[in-house]
């Protein structure tokens, strides 16, 4: 076998000395992307399978040289792909819970998990083995962020959330420090509601920093301002007018009080909690909460005659897109833009069940170009008006399927705010 990767390692080297990215065809482009990405991921789980081997290849029963054992097979993976320790060190824990997670193992040697997606796999499918078809299948289709996120959801229904909630709580800090680069750094962690309040109150004042910046021709990228909101804040501005807090729950796992496995109870764009935090919240009667309950994934349909969607349509929006509806891409509901299937000109209705969520790229791929996302709701694939899934005509000269591409979203709140409650 290692006569055989020498080998294969010689050769992929003699082609990579010779390639050429210019002189490919750019129809073929595509199909060389996905044949170098599976080689990597392949490439990732043959060194995690054998810096996991190596790990445990002393055999002892005494801590001190089992420590020492993963620290060199950790420092020998590092050294050989380029990484940190502590990504060494994950890759070698995902390595050795392939052992018992042999659906794991063939994903991974098959080259569909990369390291940091085999790390976010293992590590739920051990706490919760049930949930292994569906993040392999997140694995595949997802963004890592997505990924990460259906990972946690997997981890919180093999737990005790209240005991994790009081944990966590326990632990909550805020530390601050200035780096030998001068720049100065914050670090935060707590409940997942309480991070939602916080950032809920932020984003409002970027969104007025964004705005503010707009008017005077300068663009900056969407974590600055949302500094510049930190900073507002601590200047006095408060809970500035239209700041949200979105929460998603099953209506069952609410009725029940405990969520399970497959069932969706959190703080959107925070993380899983558990149905008492929800109650709570519903209970403080905060005018600028949104709570969003469903029977799975079905969300009522309701039409009206503007063409931007109402506040309950917007709030069923954002459970059913938290991110870009287009399969794959991860940007999140604060920079999404709706999208109407049916060309609003045409129709003037805005109906839910025609409506969508884009990042501003994907949305100016569709406005512009004529490529759409296949027939279906929620996430799905998006593809370019040659593609036979493809679910209509492209757009002609002059039209659009929604707001233009360079329209921001509305900035939190704008228009009625959502009463405390469930919609």
């Amino acid at each position: 076998m290692c006569l055989t990767l020498a080998e294969l390692r010689q050769a992929v080297s003699s082609y990579a000395a010779g390639f050429d990215a210019a002189l490919v065809a750019p129809a073929q482009l595509a199909g060389l992307l996905a044949d170098a990405g599976a080689i990597e991921k392949m490439a990732a789980a043959i060194s995690c399978l054998v810096a996991a081997r190596l790990a445990g290849g002393a055999g002892s029963s005494f801590p001190a040289k089992k420590a020492l054992a993963q620290r060199q097979a950790a420092e020998a993976l590092a050294q050989a792909s380029g990484t940190s320790m502590g990504e060494a060190r994950r890759a070698i824990e995902a390595g050795q819970a392939m052992a018992g997670l042999p659906e794991v193992a063939a994903a991974a040697r098959a080259g569909e998990l990369s390291r940091p997606q085999a790390s976010l796999v293992t590590g739920a499918a051990e706490a919760n083995p049930g949930a292994t078809g569906r993040l392999l299948e997140k694995a595949r289709t997802g963004s890592l962020s997505e990924l990460a996120e259906e990972a946690g959801r997997a981890r919180a229904a093999a737990a005790d959330l209240e005991a994790r909630r009081r944990s966590v709580r326990a632990a909550r800090s805020l530390r601050q420090w200035t780096d030998p680069f001068g720049t100065w750094q914050l670090h935060a962690q707590g409940l997942p509601e309480d991070g939602a309040r916080v950032m809920a109150a932020v984003q409002a004042l970027a969104d007025e920093a964004f705005e503010s910046a707009r008017r005077e021709g300068r663009h900056e990228a969407p974590h600055v301002y949302a500094f510049d909101g930190l900073v507002a804040l601590a200047g006095g501005a408060g809970k500035a007018p239209g700041y949200e807090v979105m929460v998603r729950v099953d209506h069952s796992a609410l009725v029940r009080g405990y969520a399970v496995d497959g069932e969706t109870c959190e703080v959107a764009g925070f993380g899983t909690v558990s149905p008492q935090v929800v109650l709570d919240l519903i209970g403080s009667e905060d005018p600028f909460l949104k709570a969003i309950a469903t029977k799975g994934k079905d969300v009522i349909g309701v039409a009206h005659l503007g063409r931007r969607p109402n506040a309950y349509q917007r709030s069923a929006l954002d459970w059913l897109f938290p991110t870009c509806a287009a399969q794959g891409c991860g940007v999140r509901a604060s920079f999404l833009q709706t999208d109407h299937r049916a060309d609003w000109a045409r129709t003037h209705v805005t109906m839910f069940d025609l409506l969508d969520r884009l990042c501003r790229h994907h949305h100016s791929l569709k406005t512009t170009q004529g490529w759409a996302l296949v027939e279906g709701s929620g996430k799905r694939l998006f593809v370019p008006p040659d593609d036979p899934r493809h679910p209509g005509p492209a757009p002609g000269p002059g039209r659009q399927s929604g707001p233009p591409p360079d329209e921001p979203r509305p900035a939190r709140g704008a228009g009625p705010a959502p009463q405390s409650g469930l919609h």
